[in-house]
């Protein structure tokens, strides 16, 4: 039987390594492919045809959701599942939006973990419950949409950035922006929420599960 072509995405070999072993073990999964960063996830994905992206959404090099929408430009058929260590509030919702197929969290068990990738790569959807829920509450008429939900997805980006205590200096050197861009960002994305400072922002994400309070 011919193995689907798993493209694996991840920085940390550690993760790249386990999800190998764990695939090693499957007669119909096999890691084609590795990348370490975003560059590396488009060039291979210009250079061959995969049957999935795994694909974790922190990564160097591109924005996670930007990089959905660039891989999706280059290969509009290739499914991409997101395994990530955030947990599904914060980006799972806008992940799909963006053309993920599925998400899955780092917390997840191996077999778990496999079912998913094999129902992406056949073509179908995976998303658990919690998902589910957060998409409908999504249709709700925007007056009633909670304050993070009407962030871009950069803001998005930058309020967890801010959460979890990166500094400004710090969020501009990662994503490749001024200072000036970032402290922008900030001001749209406190006027969004109707908050005044962090510190409101930090108690938000912990009160809303956007954000783990051991960080702080």
């Amino acid at each position: 039987m011919e193995k689907y072509k798993v493209l694996l995405a991840d920085d940390h070999a550690i993760i790249r390594d386990g999800l190998k072993q764990i695939l090693a073990d499957t007669d119909d999964l096999a890691v084609a492919g590795e990348a370490a960063n975003g560059i590396e996830v488009l060039q291979l994905v210009r250079q061959k045809k995969w049957d999935v992206l795994v694909l974790d959404i922190s990564m160097p090099g591109r924005n996670g959701l930007d990089l959905i929408h660039l891989v999706k430009d280059e290969q509009p058929e290739l499914p991409i599942l997101i395994f990530s260590m955030h947990h599904e509030e914060q980006y799972a919702v806008r992940a799909l939006h963006a053309g993920a197929s599925g998400y899955i969290t780092k917390e997840s068990d191996s077999d778990l973990l496999i079912a998913a990738i094999r129902r992406v790569a056949s073509g179908g959807v995976h998303i658990s419950d919690k998902v589910a829920e957060l998409m409908v509450r999504g249709m709700r008429p925007r007056g009633d949409s909670l304050p993070h939900t009407l962030l871009s997805d950069r803001e998005f980006q930058i309020f967890n950035m801010l959460v979890t205590g990166v500094g400004l200096t710090e969020i501009a050197a990662e994503l490749s922006l001024s200072v000036k861009t970032i402290s922008t960002h900030k001001t749209h994305i406190l006027q969004k929420m109707n908050m005044a400072n962090t510190a409101e922002l930090i108690r938000y994400a912990i009160a809303h599960e956007l954000a783990e309070p051991s960080k702080f």
